[in-house]
């Protein structure tokens, strides 16, 4: 993956156009294109002798290790490539996985080389590099000291005046000869000239280097899948976490609060059964009271699994699941509803668990009078926004459960977006998958 980093700073009073010419990233990326004509060289000289000798060599049992060899060679080069297009160009080119063999041993490692299309991606690099190069360092330094030569041309001519002598032939003297300058107009008509091609230069320069960052991005990074490979496994791994965090979730809330009521059920019903024949007045008011207590344990019991897993999203989706949810915060929520079909199983939980949490943060965190939670589909997305009116304030290393939120929306490729100024109002977006 590429990515651009360290922007130009913006406070400048002069427009774009014109100080381009004296801004650092101009003359960056020109001496990019000065140095890749003697680097494509050696990475081009390099690349055709060791497909040249390795091909020569194949009628022997050392053509193959010669290529491979060769290979590991560009690999290594590339490495000065991307090192170069990060310090130049601010392109940060991340770099490809190493090659793994998968036995110990020389025959092995030549193997695994081979098959690598990191490795080939490279030589070709190499194949290609150097004709772009040598057309951009052509049209850049033509451009470039073209421009500059001609808009200080009245310079020149102060600093080097031109004379001429008495056969007409023009020499560069002491002032011993008739003294020749150019007129008025034609140093302004030439030094115009120059201004054009001064101004344009960094831009055209900027469009030369714009071949070599995908140059460089696509085939001396990491192969998208590779990439994507990556990814996955990291998403896996939040997953395996937010998994075994609701487990915990689920476990603490059984022993802290239904299990240890129905500990205490237990115990008082003993208690009771023991005074029946004693006090019956008694173990009656223990029993009343016993009966409470089962009504407040299943009430904890309908909140935890609704809390994993509600019925009501199951049977009648997210409208009526969402609904409830509103239904039970502690400020008035409107709810809009606006899906053609529901979407994934896994998605439509996710939905539901995120807006439950936002809220619940709108509960005991903003303030507020009033939320509204909207939820659309745009494109192949599950959309869901939930605003309120409160004091704002509210952000993703917040520590009110944001950044656990936006990771497990991450997991599965989803996007958690916060607009909370302080003072409000507060505005919170999750990107989903629809996957339906």
């Amino acid at each position: 993956m590429a990515m651009e980093y360290g922007p130009e700073r913006r406070d400048h009073f002069l427009p774009p156009a014109l100080r381009a010419p004296f801004e650092g990233r101009s003359w960056r990326e020109f001496g990019y294109v000065m140095l890749s004509l003697p680097i494509s060289i050696v990475f081009f000289t390099f690349a055709v002798t060791i497909v040249s000798l390795s091909a020569g060599l194949l009628v022997t049992f050392l053509g193959i290790p010669v290529l491979a060899a060769g290979l590991a060679g560009c690999r290594g080069l590339g490495v000065l490539e991307r090192a170069r297009a990060r310090g130049l160009l601010r392109v940060d080119v991340g770099d490809p996985l190493p090659v793994r063999a998968a036995k110990p041993g020389l025959m092995s490692w030549v193997g695994a080389v081979l098959k690598s299309g990191v490795s080939w991606r490279h030589l070709l690099y190499g194949m290609l590099h150097f004709p772009w190069a040598v057309f951009s360092f052509c049209v850049a330094l033509t451009f470039w000291a073209t421009g500059w030569a001609l808009l200080l041309y009245p310079v020149w001519s102060w600093v080097f005046p031109t004379y001429l002598s008495q056969d007409g032939i023009q020499l560069y003297g002491d002032g011993t000869h008739n003294f020749y300058l150019d007129s008025p107009f034609e140093m302004a008509v030439t030094s115009l000239i120059g201004l054009v091609l001064t101004l344009a230069s960094p831009w055209l320069v900027r469009g030369l280097t714009s071949v070599d960052r995908l140059m460089v991005a696509g085939l001396l990074g990491p192969s998208r899948l590779a990439s994507r490979v990556v990814e996955l496994e990291s998403d896996r791994g939040v997953v395996v976490d937010t998994a075994a965090a609701d487990l915990r979730r689920i476990e603490r809330d059984l022993h802290d609060g239904a299990q240890a009521r129905l500990v205490a059920l237990a115990m008082d019903l003993g208690l009771a059964k023991e005074k029946l024949l004693e006090d019956p007045d008694a173990a009656a008011r223990m029993v009343d009271e016993a009966h409470g207590e089962v009504k407040v344990a299943l009430q904890e019991l309908r909140d935890l699994a609704r809390g994993i897993h509600p019925a009501v999203l199951t049977d009648r989706g997210l409208d009526a699941a969402l609904s409830a949810v509103a239904s039970r915060c502690t400020v008035p929520v409107s709810v809009e509803v606006d899906l053609p079909f529901r979407p994934a199983p896994a998605i439509e939980g996710i939905a539901y668990f995120t807006v439950s949490e936002l809220l619940q943060n709108v509960s005991k965190h903003a303030q507020a009078s009033r939320a509204t939670v909207d939820v659309w589909r745009s494109d192949n997305r599950l959309m869901l926004q939930v605003t309120d009116d409160g004091r704002g304030g509210a952000r993703l290393d917040g520590g009110s459960g944001m950044a656990g939120l936006a990771e497990r929306l991450g997991a599965v490729d989803g996007i958690l977006a916060v607009d909370s100024p302080v003072g409000g109002p507060t505005a919170i977006t999750a990107e989903l998958p629809w996957r339906g």
